[in-house]
């Protein structure tokens, strides 16, 4: 295991996170159970004031949770060099089972965080606590991912091997290898950057007729999660290769390195805001109609629906940017 600070500060904040979210869950279960606003009983004050204190801790370490995904990432490239064969984040990853499996857990979990915060946050603007059990049952569900991401991020840190031999992006990511990236890399251009470009569009269209019509808010919330799949297959499929000006270097993370100017964090960071928002506004949306919170629910959704649209719309103008200054041309 290498004792690098990135690596150690992602341990301890994992380990922070998954203790509390824990003792969270315990709380979660027990208010999820007996939670009735009308009762007047002993159970009922005591739960009240749990919520509150339970609720505060949560929304203070879960944006730990989010800012790990990008420390991850960094760590991780930062490490590469230390692995023969690898030459960025891509590599590191490949050394051993743990690395990629990892990496997607903390990217679901950040999404799952972000909407949990977002529900917090509409919770918290009616005095009955409306959507209580949503959130907690919703945490019930984060947990075991934690969980499970602590553990294989733990595992992955105690089973690097500097001995290793690994794999370099090219490798990874070329029509040769077997794997979900080569069908990617495969795929024609032109089909990929149509997907691309239209589910953006799509995506901006239904943001767009949501803040003007105040309907259709479960269209969004779906686009915006469909959104970030088809981007990322697109960074890997034909945006990346502009980026590189280079038509076989298909790697989606030599973007987040100093000499592409860090945009892949820009990129992903435009992406990942975007989809939580945007699903956000969906969440939101089966509990408009809930008295207590029915004028601050709308107001919200406007205001992820703008930073939504905002995200998209600046990583679609990114992709756009470095396509028309590229001296590359793969769709002519």
């Amino acid at each position: 295991m290498t004792l690098a600070p990135g690596i150690v500060a992602l341990q301890v904040c994992s380990l922070l996170v998954s203790v509390m979210l824990l003792v969270a869950a315990k709380e979660g279960t027990a208010i999820i159970r007996h939670w009735d606003l009308a009762s007047g009983s002993e159970l009922q004050l005591a739960l009240e004031r749990r919520t509150y204190l339970i609720s505060t801790i949560v929304a203070v370490f879960l944006p730990l949770q989010l800012l790990s995904l990008f420390l991850f990432i960094n760590t991780v490239d930062g490490i590469s060099h230390l692995f023969t064969g690898a030459m960025c984040a891509a590599g590191a990853l490949k050394v051993n089972a743990f690395g990629y499996p990892a990496l997607l857990l903390k990217v679901v979990t950040f999404l799952l965080a972000g909407i949990w915060l977002i529900l917090n946050r509409a919770d918290n603007q009616g005095r009955d606590y409306p959507l209580i059990r949503v959130k907690y049952w919703l945490l019930l569900l984060m947990v075991p991912l934690i969980l499970a991401e602590t553990a294989t991020q733990g595992v992955y840190f105690w089973r690097l091997n500097p001995d290793i031999i690994t794999s370099c992006c090219g490798s990874l990511f070329s029509k040769g290898s077997k794997t979900l990236a080569s069908g990617i890399v495969s795929a024609p251009a032109a089909p990929m950057a149509l997907s691309f470009f239209g589910v953006m569009a799509a995506t901006l269209a239904s943001g767009a007729s949501f803040l003007v019509t105040k309907r259709g808010g479960y269209l969004f919330g779906g686009m915006s999660g469909i959104a970030f799949p088809i981007a990322i297959a697109s960074v890997i499929s034909f945006i990346s290769p502009y980026i590189y000006e280079l038509p076989s270097h298909h790697c989606p993370f030599c973007l987040l390195q100093r000499e592409y100017h860090f945009i892949g964090y820009v990129l992903y960071a435009l992406l990942l805001a975007g989809t939580a928002a945007g699903t956000g506004v969906g969440m939101l949306n089966r509990h408009r109609e809930v008295p207590s919170i029915k004028g601050p629910l709308l107001q919200m959704q406007k205001k992820l629906a703008v930073v939504a649209l905002a995200s998209f719309a600046s990583a679609a103008l990114v992709v756009i940017w470095k396509m028309v200054f590229s001296t590359l041309r793969l769709l002519t």
